[in-house]
């Protein structure tokens, strides 16, 4: 696979793919995030897709927390606008279009979220830079990359990114077959 092709965006086309009870048996939002999402925190969700975690990520974060879902494409966002419109979600949940160079958002988020995505973006120094900026002193990420778009070799490559950019390594959670990392900003 070319460079060119692990860069490649996940298309819309492939939403239903991403969003369905089967996937649920293999990746179960709950079980992914409940150790890291706690009530009241503000969550940004890189790469949301239709939605697949987001919903999860408003209800543990509960009444009080927030969820900024963050994606580069106005049609899988706005399959999320229809998934969460009418419900309670609808409130706690921001959309955010991300630019085609940057995250481009603002403010600040106790938690980052990263589920198969980083491998998509070409500029990592400059979005590590970016999600440093974005993460409050003291708080965490998780990114979780596949096996199939990310050999070992060029994760560890991606981890000599993040730890220059700042990020401390918290631990390498295991969620086989993946590769996945919790970091933190040093406070």
């Amino acid at each position: 696979m070319s460079n060119t092709d692990k860069n490649r965006v996940c298309p819309v086309e492939l939403a239903g793919g991403l969003d369905n009870k089967i996937r649920r048996l293999f990746q179960n939002p709950y079980r992914i995030l409940k150790p890291y999402i706690l009530p009241g925190m503000k969550v940004f969700e890189l790469g949301c897709g239709p939605g697949y975690f987001t919903p999860v990520i408003a209800e543990l974060a509960g009444e009080s927390g927030r969820v900024v879902a963050a994606d580069l494409q106005d049609d899988m966002l706005n399959i999320l606008k229809g998934k969460i419109a009418g419900t309670l979600f609808e409130k706690r949940i921001e959309i955010h279009k991300c630019g085609n160079n940057n995250i481009g958002y603002n403010g600040n988020a106790g938690f980052i979220y990263a589920f198969y995505v980083i491998h998509e973006i070409p500029d990592k120094e400059r979005l590590f830079s970016e999600l440093y900026g974005m993460l409050d002193p003291g708080g965490r990420m998780l990114i979780v990359e596949p096996p199939f778009h990310v050999s070992g070799k060029e994760f560890s490559a991606m981890m000599g990114i993040i730890l220059a950019a700042g990020f401390r390594v918290v631990k390498y959670p295991k969620m086989f077959p993946n590769r996945s990392v919790l970091l933190e900003k040093p406070v």
